[in-house]
């Protein structure tokens, strides 16, 4: 049985990454470490050395050869920009050194912002859930005044305790959505598992361990997978098309290809395996 595809995001314009908008922000605040995500070690606050003079990565075009595939993993859902742009006014921590802690401090903040905004951009088209789409645009409201605040009402914002609030709601709209409700396997650790047989159609995946997990062919129709970590989930022919609160990191994490169908409006990730044949395997 195929998905019926949810509908385009328009709402979400604003929400992706502008690197060009942007001062390199995710290339200097975070930490990261040698390992299979990261070429090397890099302290937080220090520039990435691949950090270009005009806050452009001299490697974009090649991070996955180059051994960094964390940084293709990582989308900021346009929090950088508008800090940048909105947030500091167009300043920026190489110009305005003591910006720096300031602008470092408040981007993991607005990052989570930003990603509660794309979740509920969908939540507002999804006709199941339309009882809870004025909830809806009111925590909407409600997190674009937080992200419009000035630094340091940013910085000292718990957005925790924001997250927790919205995530009861979604969890609201989720459960309008899937009825009926499909397994509840929430949190659970499926490392590893062979799926392919198993029953996920309108199951709740919401934060669940799917680190390797065989999802071939799968119908994921309706399915939640809010939080759910795809890191090398075999999901090559399966039908995402009406999974609930996909994000371009989970597909980034993933393994796919030209059979994988995908919810509308999100890109497929170039390191997907491509069909020679130019078009969908039989499945």
């Amino acid at each position: 049985m195929t998905s019926r595809p949810l509908p385009i995001v328009p709402a979400r314009d604003g929400l992706s990454a502008d690197c060009s908008r942007c001062a390199g922000l995710c290339c200097v605040a975070p930490a990261f470490a040698a390992s299979a995500d990261f070429a090397f070690d890099k302290p937080a606050g220090t520039p990435c050395r691949h950090l270009q003079g005009d806050f452009g990565c001299g490697i974009h075009d090649r991070l996955r050869p180059e051994g960094f595939p964390g940084c293709t993993v990582f989308d900021c859902f346009g929090a950088g920009q508008r800090i940048t742009q909105q947030t500091f006014g167009g300043r920026t921590w190489r110009e305005t050194p003591e910006l720096a802690a300031a602008q470092f401090a408040v981007l993991p903040v607005m990052r989570q912002l930003h990603e509660i905004l794309w979740y509920l951009a969908e939540a507002a088209t999804l006709p199941a859930a339309a009882e809870l789409h004025p909830a809806v645009e009111q925590a909407r409201d409600a997190t674009e005044r937080l992200a419009g605040a000035d630094a340091g009402s940013l910085r000292a914002l718990d957005v925790g305790a924001h997250r927790a609030g919205v995530g009861a709601l979604l969890q609201r709209v989720s459960d309008a959505v899937r009825t009926p409700a499909g397994p509840d396997r929430r949190g659970a650790d499926l490392m590893g598992r062979d799926l392919r047989r198993t029953r996920l159609r309108g199951a709740s995946l919401r934060g669940a361990y799917l680190i390797g997990a065989d999802l071939r062919g799968v119908d994921l129709g309706r399915a939640d997978l809010l939080g759910a970590d795809l890191r090398a989930a075999d999901v090559r022919g399966a039908d995402l098309s009406g999974c609930l609160f996909v994000t371009r990191p989970q597909l980034e994490a993933a393994r796919g290809d030209a059979a994988t169908v995908l919810p509308p409006g999100l890109p497929r990730p170039g390191h997907w395996q491509q069909d020679p044949a130019g078009g969908r395997p039989a499945r």
